[in-house]
């Protein structure tokens, strides 16, 4: 099969041999979406616009804060937070409206109906405020993007027999993304193939596990003083491989070594 844009990136990513080859992937997106977005595309309007609009979950706040570019970052909050003030103006008249009904108004009112629910204005202004804060453009960028390398896993999955091998032999996914893999399998696959691929990706899942849990039993029999002198096999890094392998990657050496 002949090699594109998004057929490298899934095969870069399940060649690692990595715990998980997706979270490689949605990691290694990530990165390059909060690089993305500290780099020229910080004077793009489209950029300007989607980034005034979602703003960033506070992940993705860290991350951009981490990378020390904070004339970049300053550029972004600054229309970003001209924009949500105005909704936040929306969400506080709404409030203060809510709240003074409901003080101003007697238990004979209340009780018929003549004044507005105030309960339930201020629960609708206080969500109006929680939604300021519930939208990222990282995040919205990375779904967009794993969602085309999942949809070209299942291609090259289905048309290319050394990437089949490929991942019949790796080390399975994050519960997570296991999830995700039999998800979609049923549209993305013919009927046919569909019990063979559920079989692997649960074989994959079973096996790994079996395989964390010696990892992580070892690891304790470590800190006893009558295992001291034998060797750690592979238990070194058992807690954070299998944290990842639990919740998807989240802790210890990234995923994509540095180049």
């Amino acid at each position: 099969m002949r090699y594109h844009i998004d057929t490298i990136p899934v095969w870069d990513a399940i060649k690692l041999d990595g715990e998980c080859f997706l979270c490689a992937l949605k990691r290694k997106t990530e990165i390059g979406e909060v690089e993305h977005y500290l780099g020229a595309s910080v004077m793009e309007p489209d950029t300007r616009i989607r980034v005034n609009k979602n703003g960033f979950c506070n992940n993705h706040q860290r991350m951009l804060y981490a990378v020390d570019n904070r004339l970049g970052h300053a550029l972004m909050l600054e229309s970003h937070v001209a924009e949500t003030r105005e909704r936040l103006e929306k969400a506080v008249k709404q409030m203060k409206s809510a709240s003074k009904s409901a003080s101003g108004a007697s238990l004979k009112d209340k009780l018929t109906g003549k004044v507005p629910n105030a309960a339930k204005i201020m629960e609708e202004a206080a969500s109006a405020l929680e939604a300021l804060t519930c939208t990222c453009v990282v995040c919205d960028s990375i779904e967009e993007n794993m969602g085309r390398y999942l949809h070209t896993f299942f291609h090259l999955y289905q048309n290319d027999t050394e990437f089949r091998k490929k991942f019949e032999g790796c080390k399975g996914t994050c519960i997570p993304h296991a999830a995700e893999l039999l998800r979609l399998a049923a549209s993305e696959l013919p009927g046919k193939a569909l019990p063979e691929f559920t079989s692997t990706v649960c074989r994959l899942e079973t096996e790994a596990f079996d395989r964390m849990q010696e990892d992580v039993s070892w690891f304790c029999r470590k800190f006893d003083y009558r295992y001291y002198d034998e060797p750690w096999y592979n238990s070194r890094d058992a807690v954070e491989r299998t944290v990842n392998k639990l919740r998807g990657w989240c802790v210890g050496t990234e995923p994509n070594p540095k180049d």
